[in-house]
């Protein structure tokens, strides 16, 4: 049923490259955060030549997508200016496109640091706040041609905080319903600022605005999202409302939780999985086309 559903949908269209089809299988993106302070792996990559050999690394593992973003958007992260941002990622685009035809997209919700990625050669904008920061960011999209990803959350990083440190959690009546009802607001919004439908993917935002419950809701009746008729991104990989269900381990130790968890996603008919551990989301990917294909 659900590989009937990704089959269903229509190719992603993105900058400067071939349509993205999701017939076969979901797309792997993987996460290449060039920042000191990203919550798993904060400062590992913080360095333009860490950053290249790290992205070149996930290709060679079988990523579909890299997802480049030089501003932290954990829970309580400091705000990063537009020129710094540009600093870490640009170089770092520049030299995994030179050797590589990847499809890169650029983690911002500035319209200046879309800009600078793409003209170094990104292909997809990918928008935590989902058009809203900087709406000039959907005008910057549509004349690239350029993928756009928008996530749902309701306040930004550093008014946030993880999904099991809530003082006074968040408040959904449905989250499900009320998380669908906003993307395809800001779909509609896009849309308005001259993103055509097919270059539009929507992420629910696993771990921004929610609770452990309500991320866990959220995640068994993601078919409800998939249902909608756009592409959906998951972005479970390492989350701390799935630390919250293993006892509080570190994000370094949610490898399994975070297979689990997209293989649920997978089944829900998510497009694409955003994740830190690319080969072994592979390996996912691989036993399901398998799986699919008996």
């Amino acid at each position: 049923m659900t590989h009937n559903h990704r089959a269903s949908l229509s190719p992603w269209r993105i900058a400067n490259h071939a349509p993205l089809s999701f017939a076969a299988r979901p797309l792997l993106a993987g996460i290449l955060n060039c920042t000191p302070d990203s919550f798993s792996d904060g400062g590992q990559f913080a360095t333009v030549e860490q950053a290249i050999a790290h992205g070149q690394s996930m290709i060679d593992h079988g990523a579909d997508i890299l997802d480049i973003g030089g501003e932290s958007t954990r829970p309580g992260a400091a705000r990063v200016s537009a020129t710094e941002q540009i600093l870490r990622i640009q170089p770092v685009i520049r030299a995994l496109r030179q050797h590589n035809a990847i499809p890169i997209s650029v983690d911002t919700t500035l319209s200046q640091v879309a800009t600078a990625a793409l003209d170094a050669g990104a292909n997809i904008v990918n928008d935590v706040s989902g058009g809203e920061e900087d709406p000039e960011i959907c005008r910057v999209a549509a004349k690239y041609g350029a993928g756009m990803i928008l996530m749902h959350r309701l306040c930004a990083p550093d008014q946030d905080q993880y999904s099991d440190q809530y003082l006074s959690p968040p408040s959904y009546t449905n989250v499900t319903r009320e998380v669908l009802e906003k993307l395809l607001l800001l779909a509609e919004r896009a849309s308005a600022g001259g993103v055509a439908r097919e270059h539009i993917v929507i992420d629910p935002g696993f771990g921004f605005g929610k609770t452990v419950e309500q991320n866990f809701e959220l995640l068994q009746r993601l078919n409800q999202i998939t249902a909608a008729g756009f592409p959906v991104m998951v972005s479970l990989s390492r989350k701390s409302f799935l630390g919250a269900a293993c006892g509080g381990n570190k994000p370094s130790e949610r490898l399994p939780a975070s297979l689990a968890a997209a293989g649920i996603a997978m089944g829900h008919g998510a497009a694409i999985l955003r994740a830190h551990d690319v080969s072994e989301h592979g390996q996912l990917l691989r036993i399901s086309a398998a799986c699919c294909a008996c």
